[in-house]
């Protein structure tokens, strides 16, 4: 049968409606949970590197788990390994609100452990959730419809990213830190429930891998053999890596722009609202004719506004700024995934997108360490300034050394 050409034609699967809940809610409640860890590790120590630490803590298992996860997700029930990990999450929500609570710990440092100690934990659930999240997709929607769904499922990831962290944020200056790990959890408990409304799907056959060495090791090899699949991973990962200014901005918000709690919730929802308004634009234009090229364009956009962002000292431009980065960071993340979706087989698509979360989605953290460790040796704004400058050089390096992402058209 053929489908009806618009943009809407994924969101049509009921499935695919499911999923896209639980997502959202996920996200919601996993960005509200980052704002609301980021303001209480510095109110309790008062130093950037501090904020670092969080992301490493989070990233050193899921890049630890991402191999074995991908593999465990492309030989088991994928619905059933993305309902178990937002069900630890659920848990680790949980584990964070028993440990704000004073009665249980009395001294800030004995806090600070905890929280790394959990965020630890949750990053094992992040490690199983990114892969068996993106190999669940493409068993939910026909092939023809990857590019659109994967515009939309980008798109609710940053409708999450908007509200999360300002709500996240709001909750935690107006009402405290119980209610606010009160409302992730319930968010949480909400994507689980949407995850169990999608039926079982089909295991895929096996890859010819004897070994589960071969087995662990296919995804790697895969990305590495396809140049395109690569470069694409390479350029976001370095970007991700020196660019972000995410970790910094409780600093920001606390003693740069002078807008506490509340204003960093509106800070961290800024890239998110860019994205957004970005990623519907996309599901009408889709970014694909020239997608190499736009790739380029838009990672050097996304440094500029970062460089841009350090040497503000106004609220409002800040947040312009956040968002324009937020704008260009869509276009890029809806190429790569689309790209990805496309070019590997279904019974891979596990341990690639594991390798995939080793590119980029761990970068998350630790560009977070790398910016709390610039931040004490050079200062917050220098070392937010030198990230936006080392995203572009990587682009120029890409651009002189890629000539097949230049050429890319999808």
């Amino acid at each position: 049968m053929k489908l009806k050409s618009d943009a809407f034609n994924a969101l049509r699967i009921a499935e695919f409606r499911n999923f896209t809940f639980a997502r959202l809610f996920i996200t919601l409640g996993m960005l509200m949970q980052s704002v609301i860890v980021g303001w209480q590790v510095y109110e309790l120590t008062r130093d950037p590197f501090s904020l670092g630490l969080i992301g490493l803590a989070e990233a050193i298992p899921a890049i630890l788990t991402a191999l074995i996860a991908g593999h465990i997700v492309d030989t088991n029930d994928r619905k059933k390994i993305l309902m178990y990990s937002f069900i630890l999450m659920f848990i680790c929500t949980s584990a964070l609100l028993l440990i704000s609570t004073d009665t249980v710990f009395l001294f800030a440092h004995h806090k600070v452990i905890a929280i790394y100690s959990v965020i630890f934990i949750s990053g094992i659930a992040r490690g199983f959730s990114i892969p068996s999240a993106f190999a669940l997709l493409s068993q939910i929607v026909p092939r023809e419809l990857y590019p659109n769904a994967v515009t939309w499922n980008t798109s609710t990831w940053q409708i999450g990213a908007v509200a999360g962290p300002a709500v996240g944020g709001l909750i935690y200056g107006y009402f405290g830190v119980t209610y606010s790990y009160l409302t992730v959890a319930v968010m949480a408990l909400v994507a689980i429930i949407s995850v169990t409304t999608i039926s079982k799907k089909p295991i895929p056959e096996l890859t010819d891998e004897i070994s589960l060495g071969d087995r662990l090791s296919a995804g790697i090899r895969f990305v590495f053999q396809n140049k395109i699949i690569l470069s694409a991973m390479t350029l976001d990962m370095f970007a991700v890596l020196f660019g972000g200014a995410v970790a910094m901005l409780p600093v920001f918000a606390g003693e740069i722009l002078l807008v506490g709690a509340q204003g960093l919730g509106l800070l961290r929802a800024a890239p998110s609202v860019g994205a957004v308004l970005m990623a519907l634009f996309l599901t009408h234009k889709p970014p694909t004719k020239n997608a190499g090229r736009n790739l380029l364009i838009c990672v050097t956009g996304f440094g500029l506004c970062i460089i841009a962002f350090a040497v503000s000292t106004s609220f409002i431009l800040s947040l312009v700024l956040l968002a324009l980065s937020g704008m260009f960071d869509s276009v890029s993340v809806i190429i790569r995934q689309t790209i990805i979706q496309l070019k590997t087989p279904d019974n891979m698509k596990g341990r690639v997108s594991a390798v995939n979360s080793i590119f980029i989605g761990s970068s998350n953290e630790i560009g977070a360490f790398e910016s709390g460790l610039a931040a004490k040796l050079m200062g917050v704004v220098p070392s937010v300034i030198f990230g936006g400058l080392m995203t572009l050089v990587v682009v120029f390096i890409v651009t002189l050394s890629s000539r097949s992402l230049r050429k890319l058209r999808l």
